[in-house]
Formats: structure tokens, C-alpha cells, sequence
């Protein structure tokens, strides 16, 4: 069978896609031909979509918390639907950031962060692998972090979703990739984000970030178009449980 990065056809579901990164990871898969619905907790949601459909193929946006397993199985359910039915490609990029010493980390934003950056995560790795199981084939595109790498500071909760983000994808590609469904990773750098304001706008930690950062430059929602774009593409077809960096060589310095 020919290789292509075409993905004329495909459908596909991306979280977290109203804004940022998910937003630019859509585009992605949208100008490559992918029929994209995009759910977010974002009243502008409808309007994302309406303005990504005005651009290229197909784009349903909608609404759901995923902080609430039932809105999650309601707004995935909704999603499939619009798509005709069928599901090729989900990317888990929604995710939320809490701040605090840990050693006065409340517990509501420990359970806030977990529930949206990893169990949600599962839950609809869960619902699209059954599908895509039973279709023989999928991708499966999760987001992890530099935080899958290292442990950061003051932010325990993101630390330990993170991490587990990663090890959540090694493990369901142990299952999961003899029977057709590849489920890998994208690991962004330190990304020009409104999750990020904080670092950007500190002008201590922010020229200690772009110090280690051999591009010399925060990334953006376009940078993580190529990776995610090959992830959902044949030519990814033999490459599971992998976690790859796209963090203009933070990882390297």
C-alpha cells in the first residue's frame, strides 16, 4: 500500500482544539484533508469551527467539559456523529495548568488538573480505541509535556498528568498496536500559550527558558502541525508508543 501524508477522507476528533495548540494541530490536520470536529470548553467553539469549515474541509466545533465524564461521553458521542460515523484519528490535546508550592497545593487543584490532563485522556483513548478496534485500524495522538521529562516547579499536578500521559500511551500501544491502532505522543516545548503566560511575561524565567532553547525562540500551535500530521498519516504505520519532542532541542541543551 503507497505511503501518503494525505488524509483526504479521514476523520478525526481533536480536544483543546478551540484555542493554541489544538487549534494549530486541526489547521494541521485540516489542510492536510482531514475532516476535523473539535471539542472545547469554549463558548467560541461553534464559532472555531465555522471559521476552520470557511478554510478548507468540513469542521464541526463542540462544546463539553471534560472535567465531567458525563459531558465527555456526551461531547465524543456528538462528535462521532458528525463525522458520519466513523473515527480516524483523535488527539488529546485539552489540558489545564494549576500553580502552587506543593507544599500548599490544594487537593481541588490536584483533582481539577488530574481529571482533565489524564483521566480524561483515558477515558476517551478508551472510547476511541473500541471504535477504532473494531474499524482495524486508527490513530491515536496524545499530548504529553516536558513535564513527562522532568518534574518542573511548583506544579505537581501538570508534573504527575504528564507523566503519566506518557506512560498511558506506552501502554495502550502494548495492546493495541497488533491490531491495527497506533497510539503515540507528542511531547511540546515551551510553547508561546495563554498556559504559559506566566513564564512568558517573567522576564527572569523567561530568558532562562529561551536560553536552553537551541532555536532561540518559544514555540507555536504551527510548529506542532508536522509531527502530528506524520503521527496521523500512514507513514507512521510501524511506530508505537513513542513520546516525540517538538521543543526546538530543549531536551538536547
Amino acid at each position: 500500500m503507497k505511503k501518503s501524508f494525505d488524509l483526504t477522507g479521514k476523520k478525526a476528533i481533536i480536544t483543546g482544539g478551540g484555542s493554541g495548540l489544538g487549534l494549530g494541530m486541526a489547521q494541521g490536520l485540516q489542510d492536510a484533508g482531514a475532516e476535523v470536529a473539535i471539542i472545547d470548553i469554549m463558548d467560541s467553539v461553534p464559532q472555531v469551527a465555522q471559521e476552520l469549515a470557511a478554510n478548507g474541509t468540513m469542521a464541526y466545533g463542540i462544546k463539553g467539559d471534560l472535567g465531567s465524564r458525563e459531558s465527555l461521553q456526551t461531547a465524543f458521542n456528538l462528535a462521532v456523529e458528525k463525522l458520519g460515523g466513523r473515527l480516524d484519528i483523535l488527539v488529546n490535546s485539552a489540558g489545564i495548568q494549576r500553580r502552587s508550592k506543593s507544599e500548599e497545593f490544594p487537593i481541588e487543584y490536584w483533582d481539577a488538573v488530574v481529571e482533565i490532563n489524564m483521566t480524561s485522556v483515558f477515558l476517551l483513548c478508551q472510547l476511541a480505541g473500541r471504535k477504532m478496534l473494531e474499524q482495524g485500524q486508527g490513530k491515536i495522538i496524545n499530548v504529553a509535556s516536558m513535564l513527562s521529562y522532568f518534574g518542573g516547579y511548583t506544579v505537581p499536578a501538570y508534573a504527575a498528568s504528564k507523566g503519566g500521559v506518557a506512560q498511558l500511551t506506552k501502554a495502550l500501544a502494548n495492546e493495541w498496536a497488533g491490531r491495527g491502532v497506533n497510539v503515540n505522543a507528542v511531547a511540546p516545548g515551551y510553547m508561546d500559550t495563554a498556559m504559559n503566560t506566566a513564564l512568558v511575561n517573567d522576564p527572569v524565567r523567561n530568558e532562562q527558558i529561551l536560553a536552553r532553547i537551541p532555536a532561540g525562540r518559544w514555540g507555536t500551535g504551527e510548529d506542532m502541525q508536522g509531527a502530528v500530521i506524520f503521527l496521523a498519516s500512514s507513514y507512521s504505520d510501524y511506530i508505537n508508543g513513542a513520546i516525540i519532542p517538538v521543543d526546538g532541542g530543549f531536551l538536547s541543551r
